[in-house]
């Protein structure tokens, strides 16, 4: 075994270890002025969905797991676990759980300065394996000959022991108190001394972060937002919307709320291999006169509307977004015309026979908004592309779609013709214009001919678009692929027969299916594997290594959902993210 991995592992496996507060809650021995603070307040939970029997047989069976069995340093981890059971004469399972039952606090200080606190259940365990860590530590450092380099010293009656003459940790009965740094550590244990004094647990910001919580929440975080505005990255995250349109539109409310924000809050809860991320903050979008108006539902009902269900579905996103107000408070939203913006409203003067962006071609649009990404199935008779790109497809409702419909198919059409003009003019292969039925509604399709492609099983990059228009019902769909038109006119013929409800008060949904998303990386794992060895200087089989870990960690999530809206004035976020491990 390698003389560092103990220490290591002695250093990183004390930062997660816990001490019961009989006295001051760990907050209140937290300084006042911690940006980042994360609370685990039921690490049982956690431990007994995550690391049950079912669990860790199943994590043990992954092909990922054996690639790492024969890793020479996570057999020394393995080992050291092994030692530290039989040293303590118990699991590592019932041993973290009494180590870690009282809760968990990390919180994050200015000058990257760290603070960890730790309740146990069991004093003796804590003491017993500090006892052992400092054995080892002692035997490693005078092996290199640096004996001093662990030592103790007294503050305020209590004793600070580090190992590596740079972090700081003290027991305290059942509580471990942990940090980077060792004046830090001391203002620690002051406020442990005296509860009474200025602490984050004192903060107002904190307090009202606290209050917007669930008290049950497996987990809670708190960010106190306002040191975060005057870090540049932070900074230039949330005013990117104002220079770029897409942003604007995509992230709408979620930037300004954010900007005129002083806290952000989180909940985890988990059950059933269900993990839920609930986040709040406290700033506010303006009124209906904001520019901003466009992303807010109007009335106490509206909301976006559940992404479209077809098969092979990656993901969807759905968005509650008014393009009428959107653009029609452009001037205000973007007060200086980008070269982008003035290329936008050009082409769209073309398309639309000079129509009137604002009055005549957006206001035919209802608030709703759907962006679909699916798996491509490909027909053998017309050939498979050596690379598999997913097929997308916007999905917009019309008010009028009888009168406006032959308007978008004007418009259509003049695209595609431009992209033929273009492709002809480098001597490239054109579109070819079709106008199949599907399910009653017949939609436009352009695509690229084979008939003179002799190999048809590794066909160039450009055979993975058919770009479709479809107008099934008052929905228009743009695709990339006739194949997703056609399963979009399924899906949104039954969305219409079931009138499905929208979510109130949310304006953004994204659904993504992890699974999906493997098998769409599966279906192009040489070419990746190719792309890494090439562009990384990676070997193939460090290349397909690196693959496959990514697919098999993605096969293990089989649906996440975030949806962002209001909720008591405060906007609210939520994550979903359900765990799929394969059986054993």
């Amino acid at each position: 075994m390698s003389t560092k991995t103990p220490l290591i592992f002695a250093i990183a496996f004390l930062t997660s270890l816990a001490p019961a507060s009989a006295q001051p809650t760990a907050a209140q021995c937290i300084p006042p002025d911690a940006v980042i603070c994360l609370h685990l307040a039921k690490p049982k939970v956690l431990i007994d969905q995550l690391a049950d029997a079912e669990m860790i047989e199943a994590i043990t069976s992954l092909p990922l797991y054996q690639q790492q069995v024969t890793n020479p340093e996570f057999k020394e981890f393995l080992n050291v676990i092994d030692f530290l059971e039989t040293t303590l004469q118990t699991n590592w399972r019932t041993a973290l759980t009494q180590l870690t039952g009282g809760g968990i606090t990390l919180a994050v200080c200015p000058n990257d300065t760290v603070v960890a606190v730790v309740d146990a259940e069991d004093e003796s365990l804590l003491n017993r394996l500090h006892e052992i860590f400092v054995n080892i530590a002692r035997s490693e450092a005078q092996k290199q000959g640096d004996a001093e380099r662990v030592a103790s010293s007294q503050h305020n009656g209590v004793t600070m022991w580090t190992f590596d003459g740079n972090e700081a940790h003290a027991i305290i009965g059942k509580r471990l108190i942990f940090s980077n740094r060792s004046e830090m550590l001391k203002a620690t244990l002051d406020l442990q001394a005296q509860p009474g004094g200025a602490s984050l647990a004192s903060s107002p910001t904190f307090q009202a972060a606290r209050r917007a919580t669930q008290p049950d929440a497996v987990a809670t975080a708190f960010v106190h937002l306002k040191p975060l505005m005057a870090l540049p990255d932070f900074a230039k995250i949330i005013e990117s919307p104002r220079t770029n349109p897409l942003a604007s539109l995509m992230f709408a409310g979620i930037t300004e709320s954010l900007g005129s924000s002083s806290w952000l809050a989180l909940n985890l809860d988990v059950q059933d291999r269900t993990l839920t991320l609930r986040a709040l903050t406290d700033g506010k979008l303006a009124g209906p006169d904001s520019p901003a108006a466009f992303a807010l539902p109007q009335q106490a009902g509206d909301g976006v509307e559940p992404g479209a269900r077809i098969p092979r579905r990656i993901a969807a996103l759905s968005l509650h977004r008014d393009l009428h107000a959107f653009y029609a408070a452009k001037d205000d939203l973007f007060p200086e015309r980008t070269s982008g913006l003035i290329f936008f409203e050009n082409m769209m003067g073309i398309f639309f026979t000079g129509r009137d962006l604002t009055s005549e071609v957006l206001a035919q649009t209802e608030p709703q908004i759907q962006l679909v990404v699916a798996e491509q199935q490909y027909d053998p008779d017309v050939g498979t592309p050596q690379v598999k790109l997913p097929a997308f497809a916007v999905i917009l409702r019309l008010r009028d779609p009888e009168q406006f419909g032959s308007v978008v198919e004007e418009a259509w059409q003049k695209a595609v013709g431009l992209i033929n003009f273009t492709r002809g003019q480098q001597a490239l292969p054109g579109l070819i214009i079709d106008r199949p039925t599907h399910r009653q509604t017949k939609f436009t399709l352009a695509y690229f001919s084979t008939t003179d492609v002799t190999d048809k099983t590794k066909l160039d990059t450009r055979f993975n678009i058919s770009p479709s228009l479809a107008l099934p019902g008052e929905y228009l769909v743009l695709s990339s692929t006739d194949g997703l038109a056609r399963d979009l006119i399924d899906a949104l013929g039954d969305t219409a027969d079931r009138q499905l409800a929208p979510l109130p008060q949310t304006h953004s949904l994204l659904e993504i299916s992890g699974t999906q998303v493997a098998s769409v990386l599966q279906a192009n794992r040489d070419t990746l594997v190719r792309q890494d060895m090439v562009k990384k200087g990676k070997t193939q089989q460090e290349a397909a290594a690196g693959i496959d870990m990514l697919i098999t960690l993605l096969k293990c999530v089989d649906h996440a959902e975030l949806n962002i809206g209001t909720e008591n004035d405060l906007t609210q976020a939520a994550l979903e993210l359900k765990l799929d491990l394969p059986k054993p």
